[in-house]
């Protein structure tokens, strides 16, 4: 048997495999643990619907819950609400940064924003100047868009807000 919090450690252990320096909790991705005698559910949600590394995350989990001592790991993927970049934790935030790739700027919830409204650039994880140029829509994956710093001249990635 395997209790809830020996589940959310084995859990906090599993990396993402897009991001290797956080995890799946950290990234927000695992929205809840429940356990009985015999089974582990994990409810996860995907950054998004398409992402490829869904498939690998899932298998991941289970083998890192089994070798925990699950008998019997059950994932269900919920869709509703959908993931949000503001379920990064702080502290995830700021391995992103050390990272070197910009973490999502929070959303402003709550607030009226235009519908002409741009986001401010973001800041570079390298010398923290705002004096960002957007290279292209799309880095190494399709959830983060490549930049370069003007005052460092460093390209870096940028985790985009969903």
């Amino acid at each position: 048997m395997l209790s809830i919090e020996q589940a959310w450690s084995a859990l906090s252990k599993v990396t993402d495999p897009e991001l290797p320096v956080l995890s799946i909790c950290e990234l927000g991705i695992v929205r809840d643990v429940q356990a009985t005698a015999d089974e582990v559910t994990v409810i996860v949600t995907p950054t998004y619907s398409g992402c490829p590394a869904t498939e690998m995350i899932q298998s991941t989990i289970r083998e890192a819950l089994t070798a925990a001592g699950a008998a019997k790991v059950t994932i269900q993927t919920r869709l509703s609400p959908a993931w949000t970049s503001d379920w990064i934790t702080p502290a995830a935030r700021e391995k992103l940064r050390d990272y070197g790739i910009a973490p999502p700027a929070p959303r402003q919830s709550g607030s009226a924003q235009s519908l002409r409204f741009v986001p401010p650039p973001p800041e570079c994880p390298r010398c923290r100047s705002r004096s960002t140029v957007r290279i292209s829509e799309f880095g190494a994956t399709a959830c983060k868009a490549l930049y370069r710093c003007e005052s460092c001249k460093e390209p870096f990635e940028y985790f985009k807000p969903l």
